[in-house]
């Protein structure tokens, strides 16, 4: 693809939305005005199996300001029931502890809450397994990974070169189930109208919370027996998603189930923090075994990476834990596998980074250990481990500057000042210094389409061009980048470009996520661009309109397309109470040309943080007697908070990659969070001479060792 002459892509215009989101002005889900809505509240399943049997709702319904009381034996039938996690009250069957059982509609949020309540729920329990470990008998090998790797790999004789290898590691991580928790809940509002056009069915629209509109109008449709056209999804703000709600859940049917039963009044539903810990994914625990075996100089001759995780018993979701393994180092004799355990636990689902962050943890704190066995520098033992071509697909790289990451980095942070494990102290504090390499696909989806057109003002002169794509700003920046984009597609100035996305109502846009949106968007946004100028000239009148589709590019086919980076982290270990501090972290990264530094760094900095966060803080504790996540909300489950998080900095190696797309840009969303809890685990063993293995690293681990 021909590149993009940039002008405005490079620069660092203040975000468009902005001034909306700081005076709040900018309409999320909840917040769009509708007259005279009622609300839902849902029911949730008190067993981790079993099945329903009697649900008193007398109370409830008796209650003033009680529309209707939803239940298994009431609700509307779904057209399609295939996908489980979405056969809202289609049986009386309990797969998990949290499950919809019911719902209550009624006048204000507080009468829906408090009826809720009052409704009596008798059970069938049946035995439950919530359980997790490697040595279970019944782990199964899925068909694929997310999204279609391979489950299991293997290049040349792993055991022969183990057995044979002078220096070997042979380890074993684990990491627990963590939630994504964004800041705004997962919301949704269900509009149920008579259509215009008599005979045509109900016209439904939903104001959600979603990382992408038209995937929600495509898997909601069938359910109710709509044609897609029938469903508009509004969705122009989005506070956060981490992956969450990069699908629909099980709240967006609910909500439209309470809608057809509303008399065509809307209904908001929005999850409360604690019900997001059921119902909107999670990103699932691993046990990861990771056997390297290397020659005296430290260069890989095996890398074995085995991977045990879980699932749902009633619908599988497989994680590529294990899959950037498979071509990170130059290794002759390579394998990975990927397990489950099916459980009686709610479906996981993406969370940032998934695979990539729990799978890179284990692989390069692995890499630590084996660089302490070989007696080298763990960046050296990097660099000597570089692949020329990807090990996995023997393609090129489109760009691959992990060496120039980590030399960097290391002159940038000071990394001449780290010291023995366990021999730098100041006070009562032990200090380290750690160090992990990060990568992610570059990730670009088919199906996007933009349409661009030549505005008018209200007196008829020209006022610049719209351009029109169903994307999503999940707070990433996207109405300024691709603003930036279309700019210089269109040769035009930044401010005459009016971007329009978050609406089924404007051209398919791919969801935001696997960090592919400004890559997918933005292809698509020049491809428009460049058509409309070749149809209308550089001077087109008023209303000229032209839409394109996102343009294939055959010949990144033949290169493995990744980005690259390495991070940086030290550590405080206090020596008494086993307290880790982190005051500084560096990320040095290699992602292709950047197209707005101020938001780029802003990912960078808060994928890092989240890694961070990875590393010392998030655990999602699963009572396996109830099956129930005790620490559900925001005081139990624990983030970074301002005080923990102090000298964050992130730069970059601008460098376009020519065979990424027109812009030479790959995707940064989640690269910062690979890597990260890596470099922090690391550094405390440099610090204390105690390796964790078992995230996150709590004082009660540096403690006991």
């Amino acid at each position: 693809m021909k590149p993009l002459d940039v002008r405005s892509v490079g620069t660092s215009p203040q975000r468009l939305d902005g001034p909306e989101k700081v005076t709040g002005t900018a309409r999320y889900a909840w917040e769009h005005p509708l007259s005279a809505p009622l609300y839902a509240h849902p029911l949730q399943a008190a067993v981790a199996r079993g099945r329903v049997v009697v649900m008193d709702t007398g109370q409830a319904e008796a209650l003033d300001g009680v529309l209707a009381v939803l239940t298994p034996y009431n609700a509307p039938r779904l057209a399609d029931t295939d996908d489980p996690e979405l056969a809202v009250l289609q049986s009386e069957e309990v797969a998990f502890r949290g499950q919809f059982i019911g719902a209550v509609v009624a006048e204000t949020p507080e009468i829906a809450r408090h009826a809720a309540g009052l409704v009596d729920v008798a059970y069938e329990q049946q035995p439950h397994d919530t359980e997790l470990r490697a040595d279970r008998p019944d782990l199964y090998r899925p068909e694929v990974v997310n999204p279609t790797y391979e489950t299991d790999t293997e290049d040349g004789d792993v055991e022969a070169a183990l057995a044979a290898a002078p220096v070997s590691v042979d380890v074993t991580y684990s990491t627990p189930m963590e939630h994504n928790n964004p800041m705004e809940p997962h919301t949704c509002v269900a509009v149920w109208e008579a259509s215009e056009d008599d005979g045509a069915g109900p016209q439904l629209t939903l104001y959600d919370s979603t990382q992408g509109a038209h995937r929600v109008r495509e898997t909601l449709a069938p359910l109710f027996e709509l044609a897609p056209e029938s469903v508009r999804v509004i969705s122009p703000h989005v506070g956060g998603g981490f992956g969450s709600k990069g699908m629909p859940h099980a709240h967006n049917v609910l909500a439209v189930l309470a809608a057809k039963v509303s008399g065509g009044r809307p209904v908001k539903l929005a999850l409360t923090r604690q019900q997001m810990f059921s119902l909107a994914g999670y990103r699932t625990p691993t046990v990861q075994r990771l056997r390297l075996g290397a020659d005296t100089g430290g260069r890989l001759t095996a890398l074995s990476h085995d991977v045990v995780e879980q699932t749902a018993r009633f619908k599988e979701f497989a994680e590529q834990t294990g899959v950037a393994s498979r071509m990170m180092y130059a290794a002759g004799n390579r394998g990975t596998s990927h397990r489950l355990a099916a459980l009686d636990v709610p479906v996981p689902s993406w969370m940032r980074a998934p695979g990539e962050a729990p799978g890179m943890f284990a692989a390069e704190a692995a890499m630590d250990e084996l660089a302490l066995a070989c007696g080298i520098d763990p960046i050296e033992l990097r660099v000597r481990n570089e692949p020329e071509t990807d090990p996995e697909t023997g393609r090129p790289w489109s760009g691959r500057h992990l060496v120039r990451c980590l030399r960097t980095g290391a002159e940038r942070f000071g990394w001449d000042r780290r010291a023995e494990p366990g021999t730098r102290r100041e006070g009562d504090w032990l200090i380290g210094l750690g160090v992990a390499s990060s990568t992610y696909p570059a990730y670009a989806f088919p199906g996007s389409v933009a349409e661009v057109e030549r505005r008018t003002n209200g007196d008829g002169g020209p006022d610049g061009y719209a351009v029109r794509i169903g994307a999503a700003d999940i707070g990433t920046g996207t109405w300024t980048v691709l603003t930036q984009i279309a700019a210089d597609a269109l040769n035009c100035p930044f401010e005459e470009v009016h971007l329009e996305i978050g609406d089924t109502g404007l051209p398919m846009g791919t969801v935001a996520g696997g960090s592919s949106g400004v890559s997918s968007w933005g292809s698509t946004v020049v491809a428009a661009s460049r058509a409309f100028r070749e149809e209308h000239g550089d001077d087109p009148v008023p209303g000229a309109r032209t839409r394109a589709e996102m343009p294939s590019d055959p010949e990144l086919r033949n290169y493995s397309a990744h980005s690259f980076g390495a991070q940086f982290a030290e550590v405080r270990v206090h020596a008494d109470t086993g307290e880790v501090r982190v005051p500084r972290m560096l990320g040095v990264f290699s992602t292709g040309r950047i197209i707005n530094p101020r938001t780029a760094r802003s990912q960078f900095i808060g994928g890092m943080v989240m890694g961070m966060s990875m590393a010392l803080f998030e655990e999602s504790v699963l009572d396996h007697g109830t099956g129930h996540v005790v620490n559900h909300d925001f005081a139990q489950y624990h983030i970074p908070t301002c005080a923990d998080v102090l000298d964050v900095d992130a730069v970059w190696l601008d460098e376009p990659d020519p065979h990424a797309n027109p812009m030479g840009s790959k995707g940064i969303g989640e690269i910062g969070i690979v890597g990260a809890p890596a470099a922090v685990v690391n550094a405390v063993h440099n610090a204390t001479g105690i390796r964790v293995r078992d995230l996150p690293v709590t004082p009660d681990k540096l403690l006991r060792s």
